[in-house]
């Protein structure tokens, strides 16, 4: 995905919305109460993870004297902890001129709609307590460093906001990230993995269904209950006797499904996709939408992010529309 608004035309929005001399003011205002505190007060990390819990302490507040980059990142998406990777760097590299903090979506669903993230990776700012978006999917570390420079002349210039140099790592032993206790959808979730990777697919079922009634959007709970369920319709099977089926009889749906799964188990993949789209493209009424229905299934297993699956989807686009 290509990255969006990188010509941070979002920030002259922001300044018209909030006048400069009050955001200076703030600043001034943060920088005394550090002060006041000592000058022995440990460094401010760099990197920090933020929760719904803290997000005002560690992003409202402290946008008042140094412009704090959010990422929204989710596990499944590999691209946003790839991004992240690069922001921590970058953030260490800035020392201090901006301060990184990562949200995982599915952690803080509230925040993920506050900021009307469409997906990950997103990345915006704040500054003054104001939130702008900078970009949208990954980039290359050029334009961000470009982004970032900007982001950076725009919070000292119009907000008079700079942040003071950090050494990265002053800052990280001086202040450790604490380790934040599990949610119960994350225990619930961790349940559900444990009793998939003990085998017990009806159990990782059951608890996989559990997490989604309580939060139907969780990518994982999702990608774990298409597994658990496509272990569980392949357990048992004779493959020599569910392929000779499928070649047999090509225009029986039941068995394209049956093949379909195992050519998925067996990692092939393109194999999987392209027997189901054809059983798609031959069928036509319940037929058609029960084979669609497991195509979808099986880019769940998959993930959406992979491009196997992204090029399926628009086959299957083509065969439908």
């Amino acid at each position: 995905m290509q990255p969006r608004n990188m010509s941070m035309s979002g920030v002259v929005d922001l300044a018209a919305l909030k006048a400069a001399g009050e955001a200076k003011a703030k600043a001034e205002q943060a920088r005394a109460q550090r002060q006041e505190a000592g000058a022995g007060t440990p460094a401010s990390p760099l990197v920090i993870e933020v929760t719904e819990a803290t997000f005002e302490s560690d992003v409202l507040q402290r946008s008042a004297e140094v412009p704090v980059v959010i990422s929204f990142w989710a596990d499944q998406a590999e691209q946003s902890k790839q991004l992240n990777a690069t922001l921590e760097s970058l953030a260490n590299r800035y020392r201090g001129r901006f301060v990184l903090a990562t949200a995982e979506v599915y952690a803080n669903q509230l925040l993920f709609q506050q900021f009307g993230v469409q997906g990950v990776p997103a990345v915006f700012a704040v500054l003054a307590g104001q939130a702008m978006p900078l970009f949208q999917g990954s980039a290359p570390e050029d334009q961000i460093t470009e982004v970032l420079d900007q982001l950076i002349l725009v919070a000292e210039q119009r907000f008079g906001i700079v942040g003071e140099d950090v050494d990265p790592g002053e800052a990280e032993e001086a202040s450790p990230a604490p380790e934040r206790p599990a949610t119960p959808q994350e225990l619930a979730l961790s349940a559900a993995h444990e009793a998939l990777d003990a085998g017990d697919l009806g159990g990782a079922v059951r608890a996989y269904q559990n997490v989604l009634a309580d939060e139907p959007a969780n990518v994982e709970a999702k990608l774990g209950l298409a597994q658990a369920e496509l272990l569980t319709r392949v357990q048992g099977a004779d493959p020599q006797a569910v392929r000779a089926a499928a070649a047999d009889a090509p225009g029986d749906v039941t068995a394209q499904l049956a093949a379909a799964d195992l050519d998925l188990v067996g990692g092939h993949v393109e194999d999987a996709f392209g027997r189901l789209l054809d059983t798609v493209r031959r069928t036509a009424g319940d037929d058609r939408d029960t084979a669609r229905l497991r195509l979808l299934e099986l880019f769940e297993v998959i993930g959406p992010d992979d491009p196997r699956v992204t090029a399926a989807r628009t086959a299957l686009a083509r065969v439908l529309f």
